[in-house]
């Protein structure tokens, strides 16, 4: 089987390592030929748009994916004319735009944050007197780990967040007061069966990921169960293929939508080590037709991202419970650069052990 990947970062690299043993070969189409995918399979050189590159993408895979939901939908929808495209399209375009994907959930009985759509200015004045502060201000496109985005807590926020970012399609949203954030990744394969991870326990700082726990500590059964109807919904609504991710704040019992992406997630990263079989597994498997592996965890994980740098490599495995991965890229600010996922047998142990390794892995805010 031979699996064309949109998108050349660690994500696709990861897929690409995942599909291997199951004699999978990927290439991937990404403008930099250095990049970390491209390291470790096969390649064509271009933009996401080119359609000379797309057609060699097409001509070298059975199957099409993505990696990341950037991807312009018309690239997906021109390649969908040539050579299966999972996920759909739709999800791409659903997820790009962050008013459409609000008023999708919404459709789908999935609570989320209040909204209102911003064109003017006097939309914008109107949404604050509407929602209220705090709220966000976002773009609703093209925004991801935090950029494109403005909490506002005060009058004069709102005047700033508008010099910053008025003069675009944007969306307000409600300020929630969450207890934690969480994320569910589920994967739906061709022939319509879905499997859930369990829910993940996230921390970011400067709205990139800094830590990932799993199974998410203290849950409730009827919680998890929540979560994993609602992310049916989603699956089953796009006649999704592969795996899907929807964020979550937690407030009380209640579960509020932040966004979905039609793809592979940071926050999954720990299920190579810590289950029975990996998002990327999952997700190579569905996109070619093979039946999904279960996702039950194995023991509790805990995940840290690399930003930036990546600690010597000696440091990080002293640690006899580290699993080290590395994506081949170079030091940069606010680049995710590698990770680690440190694994536990039970949650008393994973909670005693979490102080000395957050100290370990620990990135300034």
């Amino acid at each position: 089987m031979k699996l064309g990947i949109l998108g050349g970062g660690q994500l696709g690299r990861m897929i690409a390592l995942a599909g291997y043993p199951l004699g999978v070969s990927s290439t991937v189409l990404e403008p930099s030929t250095s990049s970390s995918a491209a390291q470790v399979c096969g390649h064509v050189a271009g933009d996401f748009d080119n359609h000379q590159a797309l057609f060699e993408l097409a001509k070298a895979s059975d199957v099409v994916t993505f990696e990341f939901e950037n991807v312009p939908v018309e690239s997906a929808r021109w390649l969908a004319e040539r050579v299966p495209v999972f996920p759909p399209p739709r999800a791409l375009e659903v997820s790009q735009e962050r008013l459409a994907e609000k008023q999708f959930f919404a459709a789908l009985g999935i609570p989320t944050p209040p909204f209102a759509a911003i064109e003017t200015e006097a939309d914008f004045r109107a949404a604050v007197s509407s929602i209220g502060l705090p709220a966000v201000l976002k773009t609703r496109r093209f925004g991801y780990d935090g950029k494109g985005q403005a909490v506002l807590r005060t009058p004069a926020d709102s005047d700033a967040a508008w010099q910053k970012l008025g003069g675009r399609p944007l969306i307000l949203e409600g300020f929630v007061p969450f207890d934690r954030e969480l994320s569910l990744i589920a994967a739906r394969g061709r022939d319509g069966r879905i499997v859930t991870y369990p829910l993940i326990e996230n921390v970011h700082i400067g709205g990139i990921l800094h830590r990932s726990i799993a199974p998410a500590p203290d849950l409730g059964e009827e919680l998890s169960e929540r979560a994993a109807e609602f992310a049916a919904r989603v699956l089953t609504e796009l006649d999704y293929v592969g795996v899907l991710t929807i964020e979550w704040f937690q407030e009380g019992p209640r579960l509020l939508a932040n966004e979905m992406a039609p793809r592979v997630h940071n926050s999954g990263h720990w299920t190579i080590e810590g289950a029975l079989t990996s998002q990327f597994e999952n997700h190579a498997r569905a996109v070619c037709g093979l039946p999904l592996g279960r996702a039950d965890a194995v023991g509790f994980s805990v995940m840290y991202n690399f930003i930036g740098d990546v600690p010597p490599a000696a440091a990080v495995l002293a640690n006899p419970y580290a699993h080290l991965h590395l994506y081949g890229k170079s030091s940069r600010p606010g680049r995710k650069v590698g990770h680690v996922t440190l694994r536990a047998g039970s949650a008393s142990e994973l909670r005693d052990k979490l102080p000395d390794w957050d100290e370990q892995f620990k990135r300034a805010e």
